[in-house]
Parts: structure tokens; sequence; C-alpha cells
């Protein structure tokens, strides 16, 4: 039976890396990363000391955050984005994604997982392992892929290399998941990598690039779906989403919800978006621009929700 889910978690599962870095292997799908100018090593030591920042920040705000330490070895550049790799699910499963770049694969630790569920004192009930996919070349990657509406059960995915639609069949199938699959593009013709640098979902809002949906019967969809849930739309411009806007995440710990999002990301938005979002929520800015920059990824990316049940 498929448990209803809240729209947001109290709880987040943080990477903290060993290796950060510039990845070419990852750079050839997702055009918000920027190779270092600098020192190659300067970027690790800025992106633990955001990283450090952001966990203090969410902390403060009353979300529960697990940190798990990387491990060095193999090196993993990546690691600081595990919602890339697993979900947590209400009840109590978990699952595991296929990933598009080989460096990435060694990012799944069942230790890490193991460590989180006895830490948090969670019950898990299964594992639905999706990384066979990798064998076949089609690859989903995790909440990077999906953007999930957990309420409504609505699954939205923008179609990329990164993102497969037989796969995301397959988890809409095991999950139980309505999926709404497009095709997006930035403002250089480029397939957008991920669907959570274009939109998010949060209890009574969405932020989405609509604009970055070619067809309008798709565009319309999207739309039609998000306000049909009971969604606020709030939409951004090519621009915007370049600067991570769409990049954010609504947790609720206990204190009320807050909206977590970048300096890079508010600072881009307007007035009446701002206005927006802050009705939804305290709007909770963290500085993350090594992270952001050289890892291609913002903060929701380097949040893995746990909605996992406590063991009674």
């Amino acid at each position: 039976m498929i448990l209803a889910e809240s729209p947001s978690a109290a709880a987040v599962l943080m990477v903290r890396p060993a290796c950060f870095g510039f990845n070419p292997e990852t750079a050839a799908s997702n055009a918000f990363q920027r190779p270092p100018s600098a020192d190659p090593a300067g970027p690790h030591a800025a992106a633990l000391a955001e990283f450090d920042a952001a966990v203090s920040a969410l902390r403060h705000a009353g979300v529960e955050v697990f940190v798990a330490e990387d491990t060095p070895e193999p090196p993993k550049p990546d690691a600081v984005f595990p919602n890339n790799w697993v979900s947590f699910h209400r009840d109590g499963r978990i699952v595991l994604y296929p990933m598009q770049a080989p460096s990435r694969r060694a990012e799944r630790r069942e230790a890490l997982i193991e460590d989180l569920a006895r830490t948090g004192g969670f019950r898990v009930s299964g594992t639905e392992d999706l990384s066979y996919r990798e064998a076949e070349g089609k690859f989903l990657e995790g909440t990077g892929s999906l953007v999930l509406d957990r309420s409504a059960r609505v699954a939205y995915a923008c179609l990329s290399p990164r993102t497969d639609l037989d796969v995301l069949g397959e988890f809409a199938q095991r999950l139980d998941y309505d999926p709404v699959a497009f095709e997006a593009f930035d403002q250089r013709g480029r397939p957008v990598y991920h669907t959570n640098v274009l939109m998010a979902v949060g209890s009574r809002f969405a932020v989405v690039c609509a604009e970055a949906i070619a067809d309008s019967r798709q565009r319309a969809e999207v739309l039609s779906r998000l306000s049909g849930t009971g969604h606020d739309i709030v939409e951004i411009t090519q621009a915007q989403m370049a600067s991570f806007a769409g990049n954010c995440l609504e947790l609720s710990p206990p204190a009320g919800r807050v909206i977590v999002m970048s300096d890079t990301a508010w600072d881009s938005l307007q007035g009446a978006q701002r206005e927006l979002l802050e009705r939804q929520g305290r709007v909770l800015r963290v500085a993350i621009p090594t992270i952001e920059s050289v890892g291609g990824g913002g903060i929701r990316c380097m949040l893995a929700e746990v909605y996992l049940p406590k063991r009674g």
C-alpha cells in the first residue's frame, strides 16, 4: 500500500565531500558547470566551507540534518549531491537510481544508508534498485531528474541524456506516480540536464521556467497540472534558471515551512516573485557559489529529503 506523503520533509541527508572538484565527465551534459580558473585544490576548501555553513543554517532553522562523510577513495567529485542517487519514502522504501557518469556510481554506498537508518532511528521496508539500467545506457538521476509532487503523486521529468523516459515509467509504476514528461532547452538550445534546475514544487507553490519548455502542448500540460493541484506558480526566466532560481526546496521543520535557496538564486528574482515565495514560508538563503559554479548543482541538489518512518 502506498502511504500518503507530506509535500515537504523535516529532515535531510547531506554528504560532506572528500574530493570536491570539477568533473569533466559530467560537464558534457551540464551547462551549469564551470572549470575553476585558479588553484585546482582551491574549490575543495571553498566547497567545504560552503557546505558547513549550509548545514549550520539549516539546523538553525530547525531542519534535522544528517551529515554523512564522503570517503576519499575512490575520488567522487560530485558526492555533495546525494539526491541524484537515492530517495527516501514514507512507506519505508529507498530508491537507488542509475547514474550517467561512471565516476558518480561509487556515490551509492550501502553503509551510508545503514548509518542513516541507525542514527535516525528510521525503519527501512525495502529497496527499489533501478541502477541495473546503467548496463542498458538508460538513466534517471533521482530527484535531479524527478521533481516529485508527493501529495498529488505526480512525477515531473525533463527528458535529457540523464533522464530516460523508459526508466521514468518504471519508477512511476513501482512508486505509484503519474509521470509528466517534457523536453526543455536553455537559451543556447541545449537540453536542460536536470528537472530540478527548471522547476520546484512546494506545498502551495511551484517555481517553473515555462519558457524553456519549447513544445506549447507540453508547456500547457505542466502549467495545468501545477495549477490543478493547487499551486501558485512563480514563472522564472531563462536567465533566472541559469542563476539556480528553480533549484530551491521547501522543507517543513517543526518551527514552520522554510524555502531553501541560494544567494545566487534569490538575487536573480524580482519583487513580485520574492513576495509570492515569502508568503509560502521563510526564505532561507545560503551562499554556495563554488558548489554551484564548479559542481554545476545548487542547494536543492545537496539535499536528499528523508521521509522514512521512525521505528516504532
